[in-house]
């Protein structure tokens, strides 16, 4: 570790998209390595990686400084206009990181999509909490030197310098670049003639030298440019991260440019916050309003007499629900599903974990009473772990987007908006990308592509790839050109590519957004999309609503409206659940665009366990699937009388006795806990997450309490252990029965349609 009191201030993270190639987290790991007490990720006109950034440098000892490099116009009458210059700002405190969402949020949704994104050079004149360094030869102080204007850069670093008061930094960076080699003598004089301070940088791209020739590939992929292209831009061979010993020898003429880089990281304390969620409030007293509006719609679902079984149900969720502070979430989605329906929009019968809520289906948030179902409140809400509840909703594909109109126009279209996901370099699609700057042959590459085996669920990295595929080993062995493309290749697997908007993820926020995180534009959207992704966006506070196309739904829509034309009034959610004529047709498998069962071989798995209720519909969407697939014959064979049902234990006749002794659910796997072992639903619920988990020390004391609680039941020991295996084995198994009951009711609709009405079907 170097003694030297240097920074590095300028850091392009993976998210400066085809351009910086370290991931947040490994900016931490290698300025840990290199003794750097702080460190400052500066991506162009983005945050999107500061979480994982601050959480990573603290977790390694690492000061995180967070900052932008940010797109400023000229000033017009320093110009020439419409002139884009870059500065970079650092946060000191909490408003500084405030100041950088607003203006970061500014730069993507204060201008038509087809501007790149910038500000104008006023938006700069409210800068508390912002440090200001001139960006080097990107800077306009350094460009305009270079141009032969130095009145007009002094005339820049003047008006900066009112607006950054004792925090403008005049930044040198000695990177070979033509500009800044230009402008550094007067750069230097003009700094002293203004008493401002200097900063020694080196902005860097990437981690270690030997990065240099993948990160000049990924340049090329960014330019659609060739590699042997000498009309591109080039890899800079000094943009790595320079240890402190290397800045101070290419400073050592100004030893105090690289002091200051330490001044500026005391001088910075904040990092991203972690929130509690934050909602809008529909009520002044939410818990009250949930509790009336809960209790009257149980009421109207079951037309006035309310049995005990369901009071005390609802009463035990309305407990847990307002304890743990999500009765505005409940009523929020509550809300617009409710506006939804009243406005003739189909909505899916439930989805996920949700359709397990009786107070979900006493407000019409969901359309399958859980209750006769067997459907449980702690597989969505957990009393014994607190974590949001998650409404993923169903909507008709063709008006999903009224529904988001409405939830913008209620609660302020500065307060909603869309979650980004990006796209990274896979490796199917990096070998291409890279082929292709290598000017090697289309179908040699689209060959070698082809080699790496690319399933859905189970995609091959390159290096997998190169271990498992002996025919790819033989070619990088054999020939220097498949060599070079699979060592660029690999370097660059799994950077991102590029930014787009999640399919179906919305949040609302109770005070306009930027306030809480910074805000991209999608330009094939009209709603601002959060630079956060799905697992930060919620850490900083904000709560995800899922909004989900799907296209059934506006079949089953438009069945319904061929159907009133012709004097025939359908209400799907009143038709019984034991139709002749839908078993029998699900019996012979005539199930094409039937919805879930539709497949070559779930037809055949219908013919084959001929169902005969709709718990037996249930059971098929939950077991077609890799893994409890295995257990479709037995489930048949075991139904239709060709084998006994058995058993595990005589115990569990009951959790098990729907599904012929065979485990199918999650929900099977908490009861059976409740029954043996005399776990509660919530204790049962951490049980089945510690068994998808398998870490060791969770499932040794899961273990023991579970053959501690058999005991009480007269269970031996050794029988208690064989239980908790099979358990085990069958919890990464099963599946969520409340969202296969609410995707099984949206079958059997399907089929119903189909049954009865083939030709509007």
């Amino acid at each position: 570790m170097s003694a030297e009191p240097y920074v590095p201030l300028r850091v392009f993270s993976s998210f400066t998209m085809l351009e910086g190639a370290i991931e947040p987290k490994a900016i931490a790991s290698h300025s840990a390595r290199l003794g750097f007490p702080a460190a400052a990720m500066t991506d162009r006109n983005g945050l999107y990686g500061v979480m994982p950034f601050g959480e990573a440098c603290l977790a390694a000892g690492v000061q995180p400084i967070v900052g932008v490099t940010l797109a400023v116009a000229r000033p017009e009458d320093i110009g020439p206009p419409g002139t884009i210059d870059w500065l970079v700002l650092l946060a000191q405190d909490e408003a500084g990181y405030q100041a950088l969402c607003r203006l970061v949020s500014a730069a993507h949704l204060d201008r038509p999509p087809a501007e790149e994104p910038h500000v104008g050079f006023a938006a700069l004149a409210d800068s508390a909490g912002l440090i200001c360094l001139t960006a080097g030869g990107e800077g306009a102080a350094a460009r305009l030197v270079a141009d032969g204007r130095p009145s007009a850069a002094r005339t820049y670093l003047e008006r900066l310098g009112q607006w950054f008061p004792g925090r403008l930094y005049v930044e040198l960076s000695r990177r070979s670049d033509a500009v800044e080699e230009a402008a550094e003598g007067a750069l230097i004089d003009l700094a002293f003639a203004l008493d401002l301070p200097l900063v020694a940088t080196n902005p860097a791209q990437y981690a270690e030298p030997s990065f240099h020739a993948a990160h000049d590939a990924m340049l090329c992929i960014a330019q659609s440019a060739y590699i042997d292209s000498a009309e591109r831009r080039a890899s800079s061979p000094h943009a790595w991260l320079k240890p402190a010993t290397d800045m101070a020898q290419l400073f050592a003429d100004l030893p105090e440019a690289i002091a200051n880089t330490a001044v500026i990281a005391r001088r910075c304390a904040v990092a991203a916050p972690r929130r509690r969620p934050i909602l809008p409030r529909l009520s002044d007293n939410e818990d009250e309003t949930l509790r009336a509006a809960a209790t009257a719609g149980l009421e109207r679902r079951l037309s006035g007499a309310v049995p005990d079984a369901y009071r005390q149900r609802l009463e035990f969720e309305l407990d847990v629900i307002t304890r743990m502070g999500f009765s505005g979430y409940f009523l929020i989605v509550a809300d617009f599903i409710q506006w939804a329906k009243a406005n003739d929009i189909p909505v899916g019968p439930g989805r996920g974990s949700g359709a397990g809520s009786l107070v979900a289906w006493a407000l019409t948030i969901t359309d399958l009473d859980p209750i006769p179902l067997g459907l449980l409140f702690e597989r969505m809400l957990n009393p014994e772990r607190v974590s949001m509840p998650d409404f993923d909703i169903d909507f008709c594909e063709t008006r999903r987007e009224e529904v988001l109109a409405y939830v913008q126009a209620k609660y302020g279209r500065d307060k909603v908006a869309q979650i980004i996901t990006f796209g990274r370099l896979k490796a199917r699609a990096v070998l291409k990308d890279t082929g292709r700057v290598l000017q090697m042959s289309y179908g040699q590459v689209d060959r070698l592509a082809k080699l790496v085996p690319n399933h859905p669920t189970d995609p091959w990295t390159l290096e997998r790839a190169l271990n498992g595929v002996s025919e790819l080993a033989q070619e990088v062995r054999s020939d220097p050109d498949v060599r070079r493309l699979f060592e660029l290749a690999m370097k660059l697997e799994g950077l991102p590519r590029h930014s787009s908007t999640h399919a179906a993820g919305v949040v609302i926020g109770d005070r306009p957004l930027d306030q809480l995180v910074p805000l991209y534009r999608d330009p094939r959207s009209d709603m601002p999309v959060t630079q956060f992704d799905m697992k930060y966006v919620e850490a900083a506070g904000l709560v995800k609503f899922d909004f989900l196309g799907l296209k059934t739904l506006s079949v089953l829509k438009e069945g319904q409206r061929l159907l009133a034309e012709r004097g025939i009034a359908v209400d799907y959610q009143a038709l019984p659940w034991d139709d002749p004529q839908v078993f029998d047709l699900l019996q012979r498998g005539d199930t094409v665009g039937v919805f879930q069962l539709e497949s070559e071989g779930m037809r055949r798995t219908l013919a084959g366990v001929r169902p005969t209720s709709f718990e037996d519909i249930i059971a098929l969407v939950s077991l077609y699937r890799p893994g409890p697939m295995d257990n479709i014959p037995a489930f048949g064979d075991r139904k239709n009388g060709r084998a006994e049902i058995a058993f595990p234990h005589p115990m569990l006749e009951g959790v098990l006795k729907e599904t012929y002794g065979i485990f199918v659910y999650q929900e099977q796997v908490m009861q059976a806990a409740q029954v043996l072992a005399g776990y509660s639903l919530g204790e049962a619920d951490l049980l089945r997450r510690a068994m998808g988990k398998k870490i060791q020390s969770e499932m040794d004391a899961q273990r023991a309490r579970f053959v501690e609680g058999c005991a009480a039941n007269a269970i031996p020991a050794a029988k208690a252990n064989e239980l908790f295996d099979l358990i085990d084995k069958f919890a990464g198994y099963g599946f969520n029965k409340s969202h296969a009951a609410g995707y099984a009711l949206i079958a059997y609709h399907t089929a119903w349609l189909k049954a009865h009405h083939p030709a509007e079907f």
